[in-house]
């Protein structure tokens, strides 16, 4: 819905003078044509104030004049907080540094809040009103997306394949829905580009902990990947896995069997069934975007881009690091791999 102008000063004058006569919010919104909540916002938002500082005689009345700057002093420091990072060396310095380092605003102002002792703090809205603005459109290239504004979201078309016994996400007990309870976790796999190898990477996330894990495997075909799926599996608490209908799949009795673990499908084109594994191959993305051949990437490679993500503070986890949460609930049982 495309949002309604600003009051010029000529209604604003108009308005004044409607006021004093005695009309009410909705009349005058009747007569100037706005709506009637436009109208009641701006009485109560500019307005003097009742108050020992405003004197008798204006307290609660209504000038277009007064009105009008109140509105453009408030217009004006709206527009500040890029300004507060700018003029603050420090706050700006530790800002770059932490997004060189891959972390997004809400991470690093998570951060700023926990620690307090720093003495300097930004708002998430106000790290991306920054790198909005003239001072820190440079540093737009440091985030995840590499965007100015949001990406709008789109429905997947991925085509789904159907699994010969499989057990549909339903049937999933319902433990795993609300994160509480630990060893639940999904898997999925991320591709090389189109016309390369047939190299890729199979994710496996914990739900409760977000701790993600990542081997990289030659093929899709379902034996040698239901192998790095168990591989994976070692060394976790798990309690069940959810995956997609993808025929890499179809030997999921396997990773059953190996692990004790039962598999579970989500419905066809629903991947935010399993949401968690969908987001931690957004994070490694980042270190691999689309069009990377994964027969030129290593394990090395992998282990590093892990570390990065399985030991930032996340807001999620109360800006603690996806590797002490693990710790704290007993979700590993080894020393991860």
């Amino acid at each position: 819905m495309r949002k309604a102008p600003k009051l010029s000063s000529a209604e604003r004058s108009e308005l004044q003078i409607l006021h004093n006569k005695g009309y009410s919010a909705r009349k005058i919104a009747h007569v100037l044509g706005r709506s009637p909540n436009t109208i009641g916002e701006e009485l109560k938002r500019n307005s003097y104030k009742v108050g020992s500082r405003t004197p008798p005689s204006k307290q609660g009345s209504y000038d277009a004049l007064y009105a009008k700057q109140k509105a453009y002093v408030r217009r004006k420091y709206a527009k500040y907080q890029g300004k507060k990072i700018q003029d603050n060396d420090e706050l700006r310095s530790f800002i770059i540094l932490k997004l060189t380092e891959h972390w997004n605003p809400d991470e690093i102002a998570g951060y700023l809040k926990q620690n307090a002792h720093l003495g300097r703090y930004a708002s998430k809205t106000a790290i991306y009103e920054w790198l909005r603005s003239a001072w820190g459109q440079q540093y737009c290239p440091l985030l995840y997306s590499k965007r100015y504004n949001r990406k709008p979201r789109r429905k997947s078309k991925t085509d789904r394949v159907m699994i010969p016994n499989r057990t549909s996400i339903t049937e999933r007990p319902g433990a795993a829905l609300d994160r509480v309870e630990t060893g639940h976790c999904e898997f999925d796999s991320v591709l090389s580009s189109k016309h390369s190898s047939t190299y890729a990477l199979a994710v496996l996330q914990e739900r409760t902990s977000r701790l993600v894990r990542a081997r990289l495997v030659p093929n899709l075909k379902p034996a040698p990947y239901a192998t790095t799926v168990i591989a994976l599996a070692h060394g976790l608490k798990t309690r069940t896995m959810t995956t997609d209908n993808g025929i890499e799949n179809r030997h999921h009795a396997d990773i059953t069997k190996k692990t004790g673990t039962p598999v579970f499908f989500t419905d066809p084109y629903s991947s935010y069934q399993k949401g968690g594994v969908e987001n931690a191959n957004k994070m490694l993305r980042r270190y691999f975007p689309k069009g990377t051949d994964f027969s030129t990437v290593s394990q090395t490679d992998v282990v590093h881009a892990l570390t990065r993500i399985n030991n930032k503070p996340r807001k999620i986890l109360g800006y603690k690091s996806s590797v002490e949460v693990a710790k704290e609930k007993g979700v590993i049982l080894d020393r991860v791999s």
